[in-house]
């Protein structure tokens, strides 16, 4: 009686042994899993990121370059004028010299 009973509580160890080793592997695969899916889900974000990044960064440079456009449209009219106001008053300049040797 006192074998049966030590072999019952010896396979029940066995069992709860078994059982122990079973959970931990599951453990670690679940574990495992996840670890792999965050993974998974990091670059998936990264790579949105960069897309939305790259994205931004065109607009952006578009913007720059319609900025810039509109910039030298703007500039090129006011230094036009301001060349031929300067070329007027070189040949004041000019006349002016001119007439004070000739006077």
């Amino acid at each position: 009686m006192a074998s049966e009973a030590v072999k019952k509580i010896l396979s029940a160890e066995s069992e709860a042994d078994r059982l122990n080793a079973e959970a931990r592997k599951k453990a670690e695969e679940i574990i495992n899993s996840a670890e792999q899916q965050a993974v998974v889900d990091i670059q998936k974000k990264l790579a949105e990121a960069k897309a939305e990044a790259e994205k931004i960064r065109k607009s952006n440079n578009s913007r720059i370059a319609e900025y810039t456009e509109n910039a030298e449209k703007e500039y090129a009219g006011i230094l036009e004028n301001i060349r031929m106001d300067s070329e007027k008053n070189a040949d004041k300049a000019v006349d002016a010299v001119i007439s004070s040797f000739f006077s």
